[in-house]
């Protein structure tokens, strides 16, 4: 039986696509952005963490678990899918990485007619994602950086694998909303907007989430012994994702912020 690391699985979300849903969070990722939110996902095997303010005891931060245990969380919120349109959802870390197990729970979740969504960052091989995308319904696919060397100084990898995939999905015919991670002082620049925004138009894509930083992972970079290597950059403002947010449908883009 197919078995992989997860580090959470979170009920009732309602900004991972579609409806009420199931995200998993699945361990493991090869990029190393400066501002993860999520940094207890990055590496694939369980990792300890120091207790928080209430919390002295270390936490161990992720579990092994099997397809079936996996499916059986999921399927605990089947009516909630039902009546809103939800589903399932896999996240991280990055999927990706795991793909097999991956491959397994999408597989068991196409014969449950369950919906799915992916959360990725897209860097991955092209038989990787050769292997999952007929699979999924629906991706949330991540666009950080347009100019290659910036991406790399920001997240330790080029993003050409990363946009060549996101080609390679929407000439398949796959369902892509764009995901745009808005990180102040680094990205939210009138050059990376506009390369981001043409970028999308010459591939027809239309929907895109700002997704605005949030400091929340400063504490969990302390609690897991990490470099918080973003220094004093601040959660945006309302006015401030407002600009964003009108220059990117300046472009004939549509534009949620948030999920």
């Amino acid at each position: 039986m197919e078995q992989g690391t997860v580090f959470d699985i979170k009920k009732f979300a309602i900004h991972d696509g579609p409806g009420i849903r199931t995200t998993v969070f699945l361990k493991g990722c090869p990029m190393g952005c400066w501002w993860c939110h999520n940094p207890e996902g990055q590496r694939v095997e369980p990792e300890s963490m120091t207790g928080g303010q209430n919390d002295a005891e270390p936490l161990t931060i992720g579990t092994v678990m099997s397809v079936d245990q996996v499916i059986a969380e999921v399927e605990k919120d089947g009516l909630f899918y039902d009546e809103s349109g939800g589903g399932v959802t896999f996240s991280g870390g990055e999927p990706l990485m795991q793909a097999d197990f991956l491959t397994a729970l999408l597989v068991r979740c196409r014969k449950r007619g369950i919906h799915t969504v992916l959360d990725t960052t897209g860097h991955a091989d092209a038989a990787t994602m050769a292997q999952v995308s007929p699979l999924v319904d629906l991706f949330l696919y991540d666009l950080k950086m347009m100019d290659d060397t910036r991406h790399r100084l920001y997240t330790g990898v080029s993003n050409a694998r990363i946009l060549t995939n996101l080609t390679d999905l929407v000439r398949a015919g796959r369902r892509v909303i764009i995901r745009f991670p808005m990180i102040p002082q680094i990205n939210d620049t009138p050059d990376n907007l506009e390369r981001l925004t043409t970028h999308m138009q010459d591939l027809g894509l239309r929907r895109v989430d700002i997704l605005p930083y949030h400091g929340i992972h400063r504490q969990k970079y302390h609690r897991l012994g990490h470099p918080d290597r973003l220094g004093d950059v601040q959660t945006p403002q309302g006015e401030t994702i407002a600009q964003v947010k009108r220059f990117l449908e300046y472009g004939g883009l549509s534009v949620n912020v948030g999920g």
